[in-house]
């Protein structure tokens, strides 16, 4: 057989073990592919991203549901927006009885993961999270995604919301979720405004990296591939978080936030909130960074909680210098348009935003079941994995 032949054989068997075994297996079949076959030494699993070829596969979405008006699994008619204890279509409504299309991310594995609830302190206090860990065995290193809620949420809200727990259940990741309680927030809301909660090693960012390295001890994780995402108040912590601890996550997914260091306290925030600039150095004299990790930002451009012009901010860092940029828009005949910004900059580092078109406050292609979610929009939580896997920490 010539090696060519031989090759296109090994990629057969990845396929077929991706329909049959999973991700994590078909990827090391083209790991081992492109060790037998190349004389060119590959890095380890844990190095290199995910094939593209196999995250395509796992998270390709169902055109046809598309054009029709299911998004991942939503009826066409379903409400755009959602808070907590609304419902615009009505409890009695024809949408609301007829049964929603199955996701085809739910009807990936019949059997559901493990989500357990632990405590986490150290000297800037404790905080509870929940662990999702994913269906099936895996032998090997898992990626890890820590998920922050937005305000009046809570862990099992948002993963409802976002589904990322069948995500997990499908590709074969762990997903963290800190709990904001409401004695440290009366709303539930991370203090992100706050100084003392925007450096490394204090407050609520040493709380979440301590439980994530917890996490990664006590369960194994892939160090190269641990990931932090998060909603309005928990995407603006999640800015502070990759920004400050870029040796421990890898890439940031932040939908609906603001960037790191654009509120010194809570009227400031406020003011950033509307709109308001401030963004380049907070009142602790801490100087923000240049970027060194991969971002990836989704934000309605009719957001009336936390200004569009925040989604921009986020980016802005990345376009500066001589930076490749793309831009994209697509338009969804039974949807949300939306128009896509891929930013790299000069030296590598990639970035893309997402601008909802007609969306407002709340988390894209999200489900009906959790709160603030738009089911209307392009998927997220897909999308976000996406970009992840294909960004793992190289240094």
């Amino acid at each position: 057989m010539k090696m060519n032949d031989a090759f296109l054989a090994s990629m057969h068997e990845a396929m077929q073990l991706l329909q049959t075994a999973g991700p994590m297996e078909a990827t090391e079949a083209i790991q081992r592919a492109l060790r037998r076959h190349s004389s060119v030494e590959v890095r380890a699993a844990t190095a290199a991203p995910m094939p593209a070829q196999v995250v395509e596969r796992l998270l390709t979405h169902d055109k046809a549901a598309a054009q029709t008006g299911a998004v991942a699994g939503e009826p066409a008619d379903a409400a755009a927006v959602h808070a907590r204890g609304t419902d615009a279509a009505g409890p009695d409504s024809a949408a609301a009885r007829a049964p929603a299309p199955q996701s085809p991310l739910a009807s990936a594995t019949a059997q559901a993961g493990h989500f357990s609830q632990r405590t986490f302190a150290n000297h800037a206090g404790s905080r509870s999270y929940k662990l999702y860990m994913p269906a099936g065995r895996h032998s090997k290193p898992m990626p890890l995604v820590v998920m922050l809620h937005g305000c009046t949420q809570d862990a099992d809200d948002f993963a409802a919301g976002t589904r990322m727990n069948e995500l997990a259940d499908r590709v074969g990741f762990v997903v963290l979720y800190p709990i904001q309680p409401a004695d440290a927030n009366a709303s539930k809301c991370w203090n992100w405004f706050r100084p003392g909660d925007q450096q490394a090693e204090r407050g609520e960012p040493s709380l979440i990296a301590g439980m994530t390295r917890e996490v990664i001890a006590s369960h194994g994780i892939d160090t190269r591939r641990v990931y932090v995402a998060g909603l309005s108040a928990g995407g603006a912590m999640a800015a502070v978080l990759i920004q400050r601890y870029p040796g421990l996550f890898a890439a940031a997914g932040i939908h609906s936030g603001l960037p790191a260091g654009c509120a010194h306290d809570l009227p400031s925030a406020l003011g950033a909130m509307r709109g308001g600039k401030g963004v380049g150095r907070s009142r602790a004299g801490v100087p923000l960074m240049a970027p060194s990790r991969p971002m990836i930002v989704f934000h309605g451009d009719a957001d009336k909680t936390v200004h569009p012009s925040n989604g921009s901010r986020l980016v802005a860092p990345f376009e500066q210098g001589e930076a490749r940029t793309d831009k994209q828009r697509e338009t969804v005949r039974a949807g949300r348009d939306y128009t896509r910004h891929r930013i790299t900059t000069p030296a590598g580092i990639d970035a893309q935003y997402w601008v909802i078109h007609g969306a407002g406050h709340a988390w894209s292609g999200g489900s009906r079941s959790g709160t603030y979610t738009d089911p209307k929009g392009p998927d997220a939580s897909a999308e976000m994995l996406r970009f992840f896997l294909a960004h793992p920490r190289a240094d």
